[in-house]
């Protein structure tokens, strides 16, 4: 006797098995789409929160967000630092807004604003220790490195061109 011919979904179980498996599947493509948004907020709100924390800081200390660097340089010990500590701050929440808002223009525009004035610190901290730049992205370097060129900043006098 031969055997009846079954149809194909017999192979690969019943309709209601099809439609449970498929519900599931979307259910997980569902879960990462939604853990991947999740991620991104929390990658914004933290940026957000940095920048703020610049700002406020920048705001507390004017002598740091429009610095005099030859002032500074003939100041204590603890003054160069907590410039240097200002610096690195910027730095930071530059590369965590740039990063976390990478579609969105004005936080570049507004980081590449408050990085002029730091110019000449950073090109003299650049050529007497190298490793500082390495600390940041490559990106964030290379923004530096672009934005030193684009104002004519270059050791060993490290003073702010005409741009």
């Amino acid at each position: 006797m031969s055997q009846p011919s079954s149809f194909w979904w017999q192979k690969y179980g019943t309709l209601a098995q099809m439609a449970q498996a498929s519900v599931a599947l979307l259910g997980f493509v569902a879960i990462l789409f939604q853990i991947n948004e999740i991620r991104a907020n929390n990658r914004a709100a933290s940026a957000r929160q940095v920048f703020l924390g610049y700002t406020d800081l920048a705001f507390k200390n004017p002598k740091f967000s429009e610095p005099d660097y030859a002032a500074i340089k003939a100041a204590s010990r603890d003054q160069q630092v907590q410039y240097e500590s200002f610096v690195s701050y910027f730095l930071y929440a530059c590369e965590e807004a740039t990063a976390a808002f990478a579609g969105r223009r004005e936080w570049m525009a507004s980081c590449d604003y408050d990085l002029k004035p730091h110019l000449p610190f950073l090109c003299e901290k650049s050529s007497t220790e190298p490793a500082y730049l390495e600390t940041y992205s490559a990106d964030t370097q290379q923004w530096v490195k672009a934005s030193m060129k684009t104002a004519s900043v270059t050791p060993p006098d490290c003073k702010l061109g005409k741009t």
